[in-house]
């Protein structure tokens, strides 16, 4: 199998559960990915921004990281979370986490700096150029400030043999039926929209890397596996129950939403790290409402 078709499918962005205590909940965490596992999805992503890996430390990062190699045991691929907005002490990251049982990196686009398009470029090469394993992109302007354009995509793609892929998140289906039109045949595109998942697969995005999938990993896996394999009327029929639910988890605050999911279906406990907090009372209700009419 190449390493693409390794990451055809659901990917997982991982939640990271705490403790009372404001410490990781280990014990959680090995439920949350069994329950993925079990749920039948295609590969896992580890620290990424839906982890709150901005609050995590990197002794913290290394050990939730060796603790996924050991609970998974070989079971899924495992795509590791490494991005930031300072070049240099992310190759450094690059160069001293434990990576060797990694199938890949999913690194964020640099947020806050705002940098230029020639910017990101020069960014991601040199990163590319530091990396053990393969990279995928991520472009999430909303929240890194900046939109990779499609150009710059594409241009990395051609230019840089160890960029696989891209989990594009910009919601512009414009851009994303550009890259998808021009795109190197052995590059995939993934999304990044839970909400836009549907036809973004439609466009020819193989798969999604999911907040939603951690409270339904077996729906939501179910629904993009039949619009890889063009049911789309049963892809529709399953999409239109979560519709809601996708609604309610980005209603205030990921990984808040999903979180709250979680914990009314007992994985976790309702604990965030500032400066994120549990979901509103008000939207909390709204979730409890939604589920008791499942």
């Amino acid at each position: 199998m190449t390493i693409q078709k390794q990451f055809r499918g659901t990917g997982v962005a991982l939640i990271t559960p705490f403790t009372k205590n404001n410490t990781i909940d280990f014990d959680a965490l090995g439920k949350v990915i069994d329950a993925m596992i079990d749920g039948g999805v295609e590969y896992l992503v580890s620290l990424g921004t839906t982890g709150e890996t901005p609050v995590l430390n990197n002794p913290e990062k290394i050990a939730i990281l060796q603790y996924t190699y050991e609970r998974v045991a070989g079971r899924l691929p495992i795509v590791v979370g490494i991005g930031g907005n300072d070049t240099a002490d992310l190759i450094h990251d690059l160069t001293h986490f434990p990576l060797e049982k990694a199938a890949a990196i999913l690194s964020a686009s640099p947020y806050y700096n705002k940098p230029s398009q020639e910017g990101i470029y020069q960014h991601y090469k040199m990163v590319a150029a530091a990396s053990p394993k393969p990279i995928m992109l991520y472009n999430v302007p909303g929240r890194t400030g900046r939109n990779m354009s499609a150009a710059t995509t594409l241009r990395l793609a051609n230019d840089i043999e160890n960029i696989i892929g891209i989990k594009e998140a910009s919601g512009d289906m414009a851009q994303c039926m550009q890259i998808l039109r021009d795109k190197p045949q052995d590059f995939i595109v993934v999304s990044g929209d839970d909400a836009l998942a549907l036809p973004q697969m439609a466009c020819g995005m193989e798969g999604v890397i999911s907040v939603a999938a951690n409270a339904y990993p077996a729906a939501f896996g179910e629904m993009v596996r039949q619009c890889l394999s063009e049911n789309y009327h049963a892809a529709k029929q399953i999409n239109d129950q979560l519709m809601e639910a996708y609604d309610l988890m980005f209603a205030e605050n990921n990984p808040a939403g999903v979180k709250a999911f979680m914990v009314e279906q007992g994985l976790i406990d309702n604990y965030l790290r500032m400066p994120n907090v549990p979901l509103s009372h008000t939207v909390h209700q709204q979730i409890k409402q939604f589920l008791a009419k499942k």
